[in-house]
């Protein structure tokens, strides 16, 4: 069996990796609060953009730590489309279980089937990111520490879209995107922790692109999205913003008809 190594450079990938998680928990925490407080199109949007912020948030995560996963006797190579599929399955599954709490009815069954959802979207995205890996030898998993990782997913998700449902101010939603990017870091490493590697030696050219090459300059892109998107929700005004600007707005107008 080949040592496997989960952190090459040290804390840097586990403490990058939690916060690109804690990032897409936060942006998409308060992207869900604004949808909540919103209708029509607007509510849409905005769950849309906190779909894709905690989707990029996990993808990014999962990937920045594999670039610290190392394994004794092989070189490791990804194979794109599966690597592309796992981040358009995270963004897809979490964007159902986002919309099945914004526009669910009922808030307890919305938020069992949001969390379950969400959670099975995000140990999807991980174990096809780990199928995406080509190297030379096989990789197994022990079942029970899987189902582990799957289970925390699931617990997590739900917890997430829990706190989006009741929690509402800045420093709390903060707090619960922490929280919810340790959890999803623990659902990772987990997960790795299921892994094990048969390395069978050989000089022959590993098919897909290496991490450099692919996953690293995605990873930054990815990256600078969630920043950018961060900025954007930031400076974008809340719905209580929006209508004490009205509401100021229609008195400036009323004393102005009155002096006339």
């Amino acid at each position: 069996m080949g040592h496997l190594d989960h952190a090459a450079y040290g804390w840097l990938t586990p403490v990058l990796s939690y916060v690109m998680a804690s990032i897409g928990a936060a942006l998409g925490l308060r992207c869900t609060v604004r949808a909540l407080a919103a209708t029509g199109a607007s509510r849409r949007n905005w769950l849309l953009t906190a779909a894709s912020a905690i989707g990029t948030g996990i993808w990014t995560m999962h990937f920045v730590a594999m670039l610290g996963f190392e394994v004794n006797g092989t070189e490791i190579h990804y194979n794109v489309p599966l690597t592309i599929l796992s981040l358009l399955v995270a963004m897809l599954v979490v964007g159902a279980g986002v919309f099945a709490v914004g526009y669910g009815k009922e808030r307890g069954r919305s938020l069992v089937l949001g969390g379950l959802t969400t959670g099975l979207g995000v140990a999807s995205m991980h174990y096809l990111g780990m199928a995406a890996l080509r190297l030379h030898g096989e990789v197994s998993y022990d079942p029970l520490t899987v189902a582990l990782s799957v289970a925390i997913a699931v617990i997590a998700a739900t917890a997430a879209l829990w706190a989006a449902l009741n929690i509402k101010s800045p420093v709390a939603v903060a707090v619960a995107s922490l929280v919810m990017g340790a959890a999803v870091s623990s659902m990772h490493y987990t997960g790795m922790m299921a892994v094990a590697v048969g390395v069978s030696p050989s000089d022959a050219a590993l098919p897909g692109a290496t991490a450099m090459q692919f996953i690293f300059p995605l990873a930054v892109g990815l990256g600078s999205y969630l920043f950018i998107t961060a900025a954007f929700v930031a400076l974008s005004p809340t719905a209580d913003e929006r209508a004490a600007s009205a509401s100021a707005a229609q008195h400036l107008g009323e004393r102005t008809v009155t002096a006339h």
